[in-house]
């Protein structure tokens, strides 16, 4: 062997080695916990699935809907055991899940439909910019495909638990898996942490001024969570779901928020974002409304022609209006024991209060309106809706939230204040 091919094996040999060198630095090291959680099990592979939401974020910016239409649908780094792909777009199209989107929107697969509609520039979407699709693609995966994967594993945990399968394979596996597709691994070098709703929470934390409040309570229900199911304690479990749900309902409510307060701001403005602000109302409320919207019932009242929100109430609950003395006060109001107690304050009068039917005799108009607060935000959202200057639609969102807030025991110090 000559001097010469010497050297060129040794240096063969050394650019094998940096090569390998550089392979095993590039693997990802995922450790036993992610942001102040530690997994009972192994969901290393459910973990990774935050990797196609960073990769899909960063396409969509760049209007690449080919490559993202790949990845949601082939998958690109939650490879399982068998050689196979976890995807976003399986998760999304299921049926049967743990969730009540899809019951809600009357449709198996909902943010699937969503989410394909904005990749694909089809339905709500047609005709719609990249701008506005970029932000349906973007916020549906990372806010509602996640939030939806997170909400069906503590379901499903809850499940597992009632059938008697408590352990880190069965329900605490579950409970594992809804914190993997929340939070994301914490990976410092990868930093896919930045991808699920955890991070959106963070965000809107910043914009009213809560910090990092609604990440605390999260973290804090899911570890008590995790403990409970280590117990066998089901009450346990089911108010730690509770509390998750309560601090989803937040975030996402200082989403819609803040979203149709750029849109008003974006209508006084000559070159205002509002299309684009829309669309991100447009996503963000969808994380939530299938929650809310039971919340958000009213009835209508014929002589001030406004609405009295009535929560999760009943077409009879429209006839209960009385025009009664206040034990309190001592003065004359409209009051509603049926409808959680609620005084109609609008109703000044008798004749006024008397306004309220669940049908109207004579007309047959309708007086009770389900859902109706909701309703009211999905028209501010929705992109047919080219705005209205006179509007606030900050005050309105806020107005048809409210209910839903009660419900859920939300105070005005949980939502904070728009900065």
């Amino acid at each position: 062997m000559t001097k010469k091919t010497i050297t060129m094996l040794i240096t063969l040999l050394l650019c094998a080695s940096v090569l390998a060198g550089c392979t095993s630095d590039d693997e990802i090291e995922l450790d036993g916990e992610d942001g102040g959680y530690e997994y009972a099990s192994n969901v290393d592979n459910h973990r990774m699935l935050m990797g196609d939401v960073c990769d899909i974020k960063d396409l969509s910016g760049a209007y690449d809907w080919d490559e993202v239409s790949d990845i949601y649908g082939d998958g690109k780094y939650a490879e399982k055991s068998d050689g196979s792909f976890r995807t976003l777009e399986g998760f999304a199209s299921a049926s049967g899940k743990n969730h009540a989107y899809d019951a809600y929107y009357g449709v198996d697969g909902s943010w699937d439909s969503f989410v394909s509609a904005a990749i694909d520039g089809t339905g709500a979407f047609a005709g719609e910019s990249d701008t506005v699709r970029d932000q349906a693609v973007e916020k549906g995966i990372q806010n509602g495909v996640m939030t939806a994967y997170a909400i069906h594993e503590l379901n499903a945990a809850i499940i597992k638990a009632e059938a008697g399968n408590w352990g880190p394979d069965d329900a605490q596996h579950a409970w594992d898996e809804g914190w993997a597709f929340y939070h994301g691994p914490d990976d410092s070098d990868h930093d896919y942490d930045g991808c699920g709703p955890f991070a959106t929470a963070a965000k809107r934390g910043g914009n009213f001024g809560t910090g990092d409040a609604t990440n605390v309570a999260t973290l804090a229900a899911m570890n008590a969570g995790l403990t409970a199911l280590e117990n066998e304690d089901m009450q346990g479990v089911i108010d730690a779901r509770d509390a998750v749900l309560k601090q989803i309902v937040i975030v996402y409510s200082q989403a819609s928020v803040r979203y149709a307060s750029k849109m008003t701001v974006d209508l006084d403005e000559a070159n205002g974002d509002y299309d684009k602000h829309q669309a991100e109302g447009h996503a963000f409320f969808r994380v939530i409304e299938a929650y809310v919207a039971d919340y958000t019932d009213a009835c209508y009242n014929n002589q001030t022609h406004g609405m009295a929100y009535i929560g999760a109430g009943e077409a009879a609950h429209c006839d209960g209006f009385s025009w009664v003395e206040s034990p309190s006060s001592g003065e004359m109001v409209c009051y509603n024991m049926g409808a959680g107690h609620i005084v109609y304050a609008a109703a000044t009068t008798e004749e006024i209060c008397n306004g309220f039917a669940s049908v109207f005799p004579g007309s047959g108009m309708p007086g009770y309106y389900a859902d109706y607060g909701a309703a009211q935000i999905v028209d501010i959202f929705d992109l047919s809706n080219d705005g209205d200057t006179t509007a606030d639609y900050e005050a309105h969102v806020r107005m048809y939230l409210q209910p839903a807030w009660d419900a859920f025991g939300i105070t005005a110090d949980d939502i904070g204040t728009l900065q």
